[in-house]
């Protein structure tokens, strides 16, 4: 279908941006110019956020904990833990650029949301934002009474190089005895080896461009890296077999969009439940937007009711 009209008012503001000269780009500059943007829409009001620092064999990595609104006003019931991985191209963005999303998902699905700070490219290249993820997780996992989260329970979630990350995650847990219920992945980078149909349809004028991802992919990887290994590119897998249930959200004007689809497409053909929905007329990064597109609000209720499903969140 034609471009959202909200999302066509975006990228008219936009285009009276100067162009990025990505051969100059650095990432401090990159990450300054994104801390300069306007604010966002704060998202759902939830009961309480605390900050915490998740132990791992790599060092320490910052973490944020939302808790929903308690329901019949049982404050003490457990309810099951999202880990949520944030997106930025591996290179930006962290725990209060993707708030807004993490109180919606939080509330929406009556889920306890950890949002993780894993390490970002270029100073911490492939695979070290895999592994924090990996690793948040197995802590999450192992800490459910401190975190006053209902054991067993859990998904993973993330958007864009968060969604590569929740994707890395569901695939590799299902080998290491940690169960994860089920993976909610927006317009998630899949494939970071090779470029898709809608790199060349969509790859200008659209927010992310061909070029951006291009330029994130470099800061990403070291020379010489593997960037067909599963860990970056879970869509390289040979066996996606016993990966979690997937709730799949593509955007239509999204460079990433054919990636997303292969993907969702490859897991339903493994006999893993997938929900698959391309979203009409709307951009890469739009669940994010809330107060600017009414898709992201529309959005972001899917996805928490597949979670609520999935990890059998119950109305009281």
């Amino acid at each position: 279908m034609a471009l959202d009209p909200q999302a066509q008012a975006l990228l008219a503001a936009f285009a009276g941006m100067p162009p990025l000269d990505f051969a100059q780009l650095t990432a401090p500059a990159y990450r300054a110019m994104l801390a300069a943007g306007g604010a966002l829409a704060p998202g759902d009001a939830i009961a309480a956020e605390e900050d915490l620092m998740i132990s791992t064999a790599s060092g320490p990595i910052a973490a944020r904990l939302y808790r929903p609104v308690a329901e019949g006003g049982d404050k003490n019931a457990l309810l099951p833990l999202t880990v949520f991985f944030h997106g930025g191209g591996f290179v930006a963005c962290g725990l209060d650029t993707h708030a807004n999303l993490c109180r919606c998902l939080a509330q929406r699905a009556r889920t306890v949301v950890l949002s993780v700070d894993y390490r970002l490219a270029p100073e911490a290249r492939f695979p070290a934002a895999a592994v924090d993820a990996c690793d948040a997780v197995r802590w999450a996992a192992s800490n459910s009474g401190d975190l006053r989260v209902r054991p067993g329970a859990l998904a993973v979630a993330g958007d864009s190089a968060g969604g590569n990350l929740a994707a890395v995650v569901a695939q590799h847990m299902r080998h290491s005895g940690v169960n994860i219920a089920h993976q909610v992945l927006f317009y998630p980078v899949l494939d970071c080896a090779t470029e898709h149909p809608s790199y060349e349809s969509m790859g200008d004028g659209y927010f992310l461009s061909a070029d951006m991802m291009r330029w994130f992919k470099d800061q990403y990887f070291a020379e010489g890296a593997d960037r067909a290994d599963p860990r970056a590119s879970p869509l390289a897998a040979a066996d996606l077999s016993g990966v979690a249930s997937a709730t799949v959200i593509s955007a239509e004007y999204d460079p990433l969009r054919d990636e997303a689809e292969h993907y969702a497409a490859r897991l339903a053909q493994a006999g893993v439940l997938t929900t698959h929905l391309r979203w009409p007329g709307q951009i890469h990064g739009f669940a994010s937007l809330l107060g600017a597109l009414d898709a992201a609000d529309h959005a972001l209720t899917l996805a928490a009711r597949s979670l609520r499903l999935a990890l059998h969140v119950q109305n009281t």
